[in-house]
């Protein structure tokens, strides 16, 4: 069962992170929505506290999303997937579609991309888990094996567990990761137009959705909308939380 936290009443919204997220990095806006919305913030498989399992596809994902939504009784809800989340909800979208209530999407198209982890992956599996201290040590360590942006050896480091013996642990599948890493840039394979209301959030400062994507999008998502937030990259939520909060919130209520 997929780990989660809810806060809220009222008609659900389920949010699923990125690549090497957890839940937590959506708990801020989550709480938020919650003022309206009964909110789950989802770990998905292979990261964050959900269970460790073999396989890391889109399809997989989507059935994880699917039985999540059977274990709390709710047959319907909105879908906000950031990121590798917002692939596993364009999935959940075309393999569930009587599930969505409305659909949105945070800085990711229904296409193939040509990497940019692989430096993480190396730095990760390289990184000396026994002989970590604190994480002061982690944070110089990630910098030598070659992160240097100091906000992305953060937000990875919010992987770091301690052991009940003291030690350091990834609390993600890095392995599982690394292995499934191409299918996790691969396209979602949308056989037939997705019908439901869906919202597009794009970084005004991320190359993640081109100007020249959105016919290929509305192709598929024939009732999308696309907002752009100009001041924000990839990390939308992180960068600009209160136009993301109220991009939702306009949609939502539409």
């Amino acid at each position: 069962m997929l780990n989660y936290k809810s806060f809220g009443q009222g008609e659900p919204i389920v949010i699923l992170h990125g690549l090497f997220g957890t839940l937590d990095n959506w708990q801020t806006i989550g709480k938020q929505l919650a003022e309206h919305y009964t909110v789950f913030l989802v770990d998905q498989r292979n990261h964050g506290r959900s269970p460790h399992l073999e396989g890391h596809t889109y399809p997989l994902m989507a059935q994880d999303l699917n039985q999540f939504l059977e274990d709390q009784w709710i047959y319907e809800a909105t879908i906000l997937g950031h990121s590798m989340g917002g692939k596993t909800a364009m999935q959940f979208a075309m393999d569930y579609p009587d599930r969505i209530q409305k659909l949105i999407v945070v800085d990711i198209a229904p296409k193939p991309y040509i990497g940019g982890h692989e430096l993480i992956i190396d730095a990760l599996t390289k990184f000396p888990l026994p002989t970590i201290k604190d994480r002061t040590q982690a944070a110089e360590t990630l910098e030598q094996l070659g992160i240097a942006d100091a906000g992305v050896r953060l937000f990875l480091l919010k992987n770091l567990s301690r052991t009940k013996a003291g030690n350091y642990r990834w609390k993600m599948n890095l392995s599982e990761i690394a292995v499934h890493y191409p299918h996790i840039l691969e396209n979602i394979e949308l056989k037939e137009p997705i019908e439901a209301d869906t919202l597009f959030i794009r970084g005004g400062q991320s190359d993640y959705i081109l100007d020249s994507d959105w016919q290929m999008i509305r192709q598929h998502f024939p009732n999308a909308v696309l907002q752009t937030i100009e001041n924000a990259g990839h990390w939308v939520h992180a960068a600009a939380p209160k136009q993301l909060l109220n991009s939702v919130l306009k949609f939502m209520e539409s």
